[in-house]
């Protein structure tokens, strides 16, 4: 299971989010998405831990919380939809 960790603050790193993460169990992974044409942080981030009860702990925890000057949304991450199309391609 991957974290999604929403309305973060453009200031955070990785190493911020593990600090806080690793609070809850072991932090295998953290993903901060840039925008492509600004290179600027997006907001938001992935996190994975190493177990399924450390992702739920955390995410217990740390949904709602306010952590540098915003509330954070945590919750689990829903997998990514097949690229959509336009409505101008046919089918």
């Amino acid at each position: 299971m991957t974290i999604y960790v929403g309305n973060l603050s453009y200031r955070a790193t990785e190493a911020d989010l593990r600090v806080v993460f690793a609070e809850y169990g072991e932090v295998k992974r953290v993903v901060l998405p840039t925008d492509r044409e600004t290179g600027r942080l997006r907001g938001f981030a992935f996190v994975d831990m190493s177990e399924d009860s450390q992702e739920d702990a955390a995410i217990t925890a740390l949904d709602g919380a306010e952590w540098m000057g915003r509330q954070l949304r945590v919750n689990k991450s829903k997998p990514r939809e097949e690229e959509r199309r336009g409505s101008w391609v046919k089918r």
